[in-house]
């Protein structure tokens, strides 16, 4: 099985997180562009090989980087049909949409989703290498496609304001958990998934995609990458093989006893490991963050399971 390192800085909404382990940037500080965007744009130039300069012109003469009012950016659509931060015609959306924040939706009016999927429309119709095709094919004019590649030449000449980012250095976690080796490309895709949550609020019963508790955030990571597992804690538990604790590995669930009516074989509380120690998880409403990543080796640790290998075992049954 080949190697996948996730790379889960990705911003989520287009709210800031309060997980401390968040980037609110991934580089200095552009002038009239609000932080979220500008992160996004940047991670989306990472993802798909598109200058960010390029991005942010876009979303600067579509919506102001979502500031507009105008009838289509945040709700409806413009006189065209087109809607979002980056103005997506529904046909294009259905072909090109990008869930970027995995959230199981693939949502034009959220800047999380809407600025991956322009990287991944101009791409498709040459960028980089044939930047102004690509460009005319998002917008069929020729004053649109010097206009936003006079924007993009001002941010990437004048990129940085005289403020400095906020962000303080993260704690030593989130070195840790920001670049996860996952055995394969499947646990790779569940860790991601669930990383992306981080942030959200805990609500008991929930299952998302605004908000989750223990076992659903676990149940949902399964879910976006194909696999099927119980919904509860309690149904979870006996589902996994079995793994020693100190055999834990990414992809894997450690179980706790916490919670009324747990004990040491009925445990009430999940995580999923993630590596290095540490795990995410779900952990109540009035945690901060209620979602996020935290070390997994305490007290009240009463094992691990491996559900990947109870799928996997199932599987070879059938075939």
């Amino acid at each position: 099985m080949l190697l996948a390192v996730v790379f889960i800085g990705a911003i989520t909404s287009l709210a800031p997180t309060s997980d401390a382990c968040a980037p609110q940037t991934m580089g200095p500080p552009v002038a009239g562009i609000p932080a979220n965007y500008l992160a996004l744009y940047r991670k989306a130039a990472a993802d798909y090989g598109i200058p960010w300069e390029i991005l942010a012109a876009i979303g600067s003469v579509e919506s102001d980087h979502g500031r507009s009012t105008a009838p289509g950016v945040r709700s409806g659509a413009n006189h065209a049909g087109a809607g979002g931060p980056m103005q997506f015609l529904p046909a294009t959306w259905t072909a090109f949409g990008v869930d970027g924040n995995h959230d199981g939706r693939k949502d034009r009016y959220d800047p999380a989703d809407a600025i991956p999927a322009a990287a991944n429309y101009l791409r498709h119709n040459g960028a980089p290498t044939r930047l102004r095709t690509a460009l005319f094919a998002y917008n069929h004019s020729n004053t649109y496609v010097d206009n936003v590649l006079g924007r993009a030449h001002k941010y990437k000449t004048t990129p940085t304001t005289n403020n400095r980012p906020t962000a303080t250095t993260p704690p030593a976690e989130c070195a840790e958990a920001a670049a996860i080796t996952a055995p394969n490309e499947t646990i790779a895709k569940i860790i991601a998934f669930a990383m992306a949550q981080r942030g959200k609020p805990y609500v008991f019963g929930a299952t998302g995609p605004n908000a989750w508790d223990c076992s659903s955030l676990v149940q949902a990571a399964y879910k976006a990458a194909g696999l099927t597992i119980p919904r509860t804690t309690f149904t979870q538990w006996p589902f996994g093989v079995r793994i020693p604790n100190n055999q834990a590995q990414p992809g894997d669930l450690v179980f706790f006893n916490s919670g009324p009516g747990t004990s040491t074989n009925r445990p009430g509380h999940v995580g999923l490991v993630i590596g290095h120690g540490r795990m995410i998880a779900a952990r109540c409403s009035t945690c901060r963050p209620a979602i996020g990543v935290e070390p997994y080796n305490r007290p009240d640790w009463t094992g691990t399971t491996r559900p990947i290998q109870r799928i996997s075992q199932g599987h070879n049954n059938h075939t």
